[in-house]
């Protein structure tokens, strides 16, 4: 099927060559989406055709090259063969003699599976522009469950496009779970994985609509739903039917509150510079919860140190970044104490500010708090409270700082003396923010 349609295309016009935009420029400008990467695939071309046109070849597994001029990518149209176990598993066979048609069928999702040429004609075979119309993400052929990295793909998809209304098909969803629990993801490599978790995370829109906000809590959802997530995070995974008390959490599970303090830590940092790792520790808060003993439910005292080998664990099992698990492990061990802040003495305040090391990082303490108001917001009903806490840690954690050693040595103190006399002073400053405060 093909259709015109007036679409602004940025193909670059080149009479030697049958060039197509495809791919997620297609898809998105189909849904009136900003395109952010143009991907081209050139039909019925050689590698060496390429190279007499002054294309450099970049492509190892199958021939990629750059553009003379523009520096842009153009595939040769190809068909992929699976030789071996996960997604680096296949051969590819690039010759001049494979159709668009063939291309497009080696694509995860219909949606996926369109081309278009320079006049704006829309080449698709496999329907997609109904599965668009429909709002549904669906498998373009069988061959999809030959790639594992194709349920990431398809949940980091059913995320992005949630605010539009998309949901994956019943028949995809079934092939994701065949997958899930064949073992292939764990041939995935970690850096894959992460990959594809972070740039979910870091997911955000152009709109100012609310209502269209970024939604990555739906790719962790759709990875528990096809049991992915038991093989890749079976710590998260652990969090679903884990109870919590119904007085502070009337959703109960902690599975489902883990997902909106996501939801709320996206609304909080939308468009700051540090919000992907904001958004990480919110996953990462609780994961003490689901090594509680189920006779102790819907108690979970300790779970704060209990959670903080897990975040270990999964920050080296998928070389998350450094400053991502450090702020993650502060926020898993000490969340609890930001709420209770009104409750707890200025020595203990004071305690917590060393261990969070506020004075060298007043930056992350920032984040910090943000990541303890999403988990204390994302609860049921809770969404519109107000968390006093955190302008009062913010109010003590300044006045504290501005201690300065300066003053100390001008009155003739020296060495652990010093370190006395600041800390009685940040001590100080901490209780005289505290008798400010009105505590409602």
């Amino acid at each position: 099927m093909a259709i015109f349609l007036s679409i602004n295309t940025t193909i670059t016009n080149i009479p030697e060559l049958d060039v197509y935009l495809v791919g997620g420029a297609v898809r998105d400008q189909l849904l009136n989406r900003a395109v952010k990467d143009h991907d081209y695939l050139v039909v019925g071309a050689s590698v060496d055709k390429m190279l007499s046109l002054g294309f450099n070849q970049v492509g190892k597994d199958f021939p990629v090259f750059l553009h003379p001029k523009t520096k842009q990518e153009y595939a040769l149209a190809r068909t992929e063969r699976k030789q071996g176990q996960g997604y680096t598993g296949f051969s590819c066979y690039a010759e001049p003699d494979v159709t668009i048609e063939q291309d497009l069928l080696r694509r995860d999702l219909t949606v996926n599976a369109m081309a278009m040429t320079s006049e704006g004609k829309i080449i698709d075979p496999y329907h997609g522009q109904q599965d668009l119309e429909n709002r549904v993400l669906r498998h373009v052929s069988d061959a999809f469950i030959e790639d594992p990295l194709r349920v990431l793909r398809v949940a980091r998809f059913a995320a992005r496009y949630h605010r539009y209304g998309f949901t994956i098909a019943s028949e995809t969803l079934a092939l994701m779970t065949k997958i899930s629990e064949s073992g292939e993801l764990l041939t995935l490599s970690a850096e894959r994985v992460w990959q594809e978790m972070q740039r979910t995370l870091a997911e955000d829109t152009d709109s100012e609509n609310e209502l269209e906000q970024a939604s990555p809590e739906i790719f962790f959802q759709i990875l528990h739903q096809c049991q992915a997530l038991k093989a890749l995070w079976p710590e998260l995974d652990a969090l679903w039917n884990v109870p919590n008390p119904a007085q502070w959490h009337p959703e109960i599970c902690s599975g489902v509150h883990t997902m909106m303090v996501l939801q709320q830590a996206v609304l909080l940092t939308k468009n700051h510079d540090n919000k992907t790792a904001i958004r990480f520790a919110a996953l990462c808060h609780d994961l003490g919860k689901g090594l509680t003993a189920s006779e102790h439910w819907p108690s979970h005292r300790g779970h704060e140190k209990a959670g903080l080998p897990l975040v270990e664990k999964i920050a080296k099992q998928l070389k998350v970044p450094t400053h991502y698990k450090q702020l993650a492990l502060k926020v898993c061990e000490h969340h609890l104490h930001c709420h209770k802040a009104f409750q707890l003495k200025p020595s203990t305040i004071l305690k917590i500010f060393d261990q969070l090391d506020v004075w060298r990082k007043p930056q992350e303490f920032e984040d910090f708090l943000i990541a303890c108001k999403s988990d204390f917001l994302g609860r049921l009903g809770f969404e519109d409270r107000p968390y006093p806490q955190e302008q009062f840690l913010k109010e003590a954690m300044l006045a504290a700082c501005q201690v300065n050693a300066k003053t100390f040595v001008e009155q003739g103190l020296t060495g652990i003396a010093i370190k006395e006399a600041m800390a009685k002073a940040r001590l100080n400053a901490i209780e005289r923010v505290k008798k400010e405060v009105q505590i409602d």
